[in-house]
């Protein structure tokens, strides 16, 4: 089962922007294009609290003691829990050949030998949100800084700031939100762990529970609960829910919790019931209670752990270790310093979470109303009110569990009790603006009514969801969409989904596409065609044509090659998806309505890929028959140039549709110009032109004077800020003579003189200065 723990997950390397992703392997993970060998590079892992962070860098540690990453001589890892104590202070000497590991003999001239090189030096920081809490990370200056003593925040931002040991590298663990880069000025490479896929989720409890006698059982029955399957893309909580599962199959038990608050409650019972007397009853409860609070005073300061010796009793801190609760540590000391401190920290953030919830339940001083504050969901991205960010699920679980007997005996209340907590949120959900939240905060506020499980809040909810629901750039996690699939499919409204950059998995995308009443969705094109891909090979075409029908594409924006690749991959899939669905359905002319119904495309690659994406592009514009706006002017100017405009002209007469043409700010020249004009009098549909901030010159000028009067459909051309002098001007008045259906000249250009544009413009008004 340990092995497990380094099973293989997938790995996503993205820009600072978000702008692309791509899949990355272990040994990528210190190859940063374009850095400079003499710089500290620092590399920041992400990744939910079980995602699997920490044995990711574990990994690397043995890999490397292996003969991997031969780069490093010198791999130095902490867990930051452990060296975080605010009131100890380290040199660098201290933190690295005496609290990791002392050498026998000869640490002066290791030391001075890590110094000299620090380019073969690799430190590791596990569980960077350990350093630091609501202060801002401290700047520092110092005399001798490999000498001096300081905090590790101090040392830390010493080595991040390149004061010591610059040239080494960096690599940071730290959750999403923790806002790791208001601390870290600069960052090299940010990867985000993201979890199982659902296969990796099957292989993985097949082997836990491989060679044991209901190993057949197991799996079937964590599927049967989709909810906690859908958890089990999280490796941790993909370990939890094995272990429940191993428990509830050795009780001879059939089902599982179908919530995770029961799952919780449940793993709770578990450990404490197996009890012989009632004076050992009351003892575990009143533990389990000061637990919980030490769980939510430590949550409140952003921390999982705390020095052993201010626990508030032996007793406490035996039932802590005893059932897992609490994993002890060491703390690192001077090796002349007295005794050896100890530590200890929540075995799981989860389990912190869940007795943080329980805290807020239990605890006399906590009002019953006040408890809606723990709920809190702003319309706008606030910061929620606690660091411990699923109490607001358990506690909206454990509201709804006053039946059950376990939860009863812990809380000492009757009925009549939970019962008036329960109205109190029942009161709070009905005021609510559902249809104002946020995306962040409707996800919540659909995961806390999910773990109530309570029929009339899941339709209050479902009836009040406003029918275009935008998760753009919002993560959205398995458990994310199965609470949303949930939802949705109580309402009886229409709903249109935008899932663009929401990372949704493919199994993901496919239920909730499948909804009858989703009447039509955005995703990113190549997660659309992977699902079309495994909707042909596993032959439903019914979903198949139902997903075409409901995919939107229009407007569209390139802004990477990646978009333009997956566009022309959409085009490419059409035609076989012609001949696929053409079987299915009988119908002989069958189009995808998202290509054939797309208005506008957005071109804003930027000066780096604008021609080479543009030019690809070109290739597929005649896919597009009811194209109407075509933009190319992005703030990054694509510079497509002349070869660009060629490329452009040659496929005109397939652009029917084509209303709005924008080539403003693209390096064209007369030579472009030239090829343009030749071929526009054939874009019969178009009213608008714009070459604003081009470097056309005369010539250009005259050759596009020459096709306007056969550009009957003309009303709006644009040459403001090119090269054109009055010579230009005045030949393009002359042809604005013939030309009774243009509406608007833009022609203010630096080389013209204003003397003579003012003349043009009082010979005709159409002419705008």
């Amino acid at each position: 089962k340990n092995s497990m723990k380094a099973m293989e997950k997938e790995l996503v390397t993205c820009s600072l922007q978000g702008k692309e992703k791509a899949a990355l392997k272990r040994n990528q993970i210190f190859q940063i294009p374009g850095g400079k060998d003499l710089e500290t590079k620092v590399i920041v892992v992400l990744g939910k609290a079980g995602m699997g962070k920490s044995i990711l860098v574990q990994k690397i540690c043995q890999d490397w003691s292996s003969g991997e990453f031969s780069q490093f001589e010198f791999v130095f890892w902490f867990d930051c829990k452990q060296i975080s104590l605010p009131e100890k202070r380290y040199s660098l000497k201290d933190l690295l050949l005496e609290f990791f590991v002392e050498p026998q003999e000869g640490s002066k001239e290791i030391f001075e030998y890590i110094l000299q090189n620090p380019a073969k030096v690799l430190l590791v920081f596990d569980g960077f949100e350990g350093l630091h809490d609501n202060e801002n990370f401290p700047r520092c200056s110092a005399s001798q800084p490999e000498k001096d003593l300081c905090t590790i925040k101090e040392l830390l931002s010493r080595l991040i700031h390149k004061k010591i040991l610059n040239g080494c590298t960096l690599l940071l663990t730290a959750r999403p939100k923790d806002k790791v880069y208001q601390y870290v000025s600069k960052v090299d490479k940010t990867i985000e762990t993201v979890g199982f896929s659902p296969q990796q989720r099957e292989l993985y409890i097949t082997k836990y529970f491989e060679g044991l006698p209901y190993s057949d059982n197991a799996l079937k029955l964590i599927k049967e609960c989709e909810y906690l399957f859908s958890h089990c893309y999280s490796p941790g909580m993909c370990r939890f829910v094995c272990f429940l599962c191993e428990t509830v199959l050795e009780m001879g038990d059939k089902s599982l919790p179908s919530t995770l608050t029961t799952v919780f409650l449940k793993f709770v019972q578990q450990k404490i019931i197996p009890m012989q007397t009632d004076v050992a009853a009351m003892q575990n409860q009143e533990s389990l209670a000061t637990l919980s609070r030490i769980a939510w005073d430590l949550g409140e300061k952003h921390q999982n752990a705390m020095k052993s010796d201010l626990l508030p009793s032996k007793e406490v801190k035996e039932f802590a270790l005893k059932y897992g609760f609490f994993l002890p540590f060491a703390f690192p000391r001077h090796s002349d310093s007295g005794e050896e401190e100890f530590g200890s920290t929540f075995s799981d953030f989860v389990i912190q979470n869940f007795l943080g919830a329980l805290h807020l339940m239990l605890a006399e001083e906590i009002k019953d109303k006040s408890l809606t504050k723990y709920l809190s969901f702003p319309s706008k991205k606030k910061k929620p009110y606690t660091w411990l960010d699923l109490v607001p699920r358990f506690l909206a679980g454990l509201l709804f569990l006053q039946d059950d007997p376990f939860f009863c005996s812990l809380s000492n209340k009757d009925v009549k009790q939970s019962t008036k907590k329960q109205k109190i949120l029942l009161k709070y959900i009905r005021r609510l603006q559902i249809n104002e939240l946020c995306p962040e905060r409707l996800l919540e506020l659909l995961h806390c009514i999910y773990e109530t499980q309570s029929n009339y809040l899941l339709q209050h909810v479902a009836l009040r969801l406003k029918p275009d629901l935008s998760f753009l750039g919002v993560v959205l996690t398995p458990p994310d969409v199965h609470v949303l699939h949930s939802v949705l499919k109580r309402s009886r409204k229409e709903f249109s989904l935008d899932l663009r950059n929401s990372s949704i998995d493919m199994q993901g995308l496919k239920d909730l596409v499948g909804l009858k009443n989703v009447a039509s969705f955005r995703a990113s094109p190549s997660d659309t065609v992977r699902l079309w891909k495994s909707l042909e090979q596993t032959k439903d075409y019914r979903l198949l044509r139902a997903s075409t029908e409901k995919f939107v594409l229009d407007p569209f924006k390139a802004k990477t090659m990646k978009d333009i690749s997956d566009l022309s991959d959409l085009v490419e899939l059409q035609e076989r998806m012609i001949h696929c669905v053409q079987d299915a359905s009988g119908c002989s002319n069958y189009e995808i309505p998202a290509i054939k119904n797309l208005r506008k495309l957005e071109f804003a690659l930027g000066p780096v890929c604008g021609l080479q994406g543009f030019l690809k592009l070109v290739e597929i514009l005649a896919a597009f028959p009811s194209l109407q706006h075509l933009d190319l002017d992005a703030l990054s100017q694509n510079g497509i140039g002349d070869e660009g405009a060629k490329s452009l002209s040659e496929v005109f007469p397939t652009l029917t549709s084509l209303e709005t043409l924008n080539l403003s700010q693209n390096k064209i020249t007369d030579v472009g110009a030239e090829k343009l004009a030749t071929a526009l009098p054939s874009l019969s549909s178009l009213k608008t032109l714009s070459l604003y901030n081009n470097n056309i010159c005369d010539f250009g000028a005259e050759n596009l004077a020459k096709v306007l009067p056969a550009m009957a459909s003309l009303r709006v051309l644009d040459v403001q800020y090119n090269k054109i002098t009055g010579v230009g001007a005045q030949q393009l008045t002359n042809s604005l003579r013939k030309c009774p259906h243009i509406k608007n000249l833009v022609m203010w250009n630096p080389t013209i003189p204003y003397g003579v544009l003012e003349h043009l413009q009082q010979l005709d008004s159409r002419i705008s200065v």
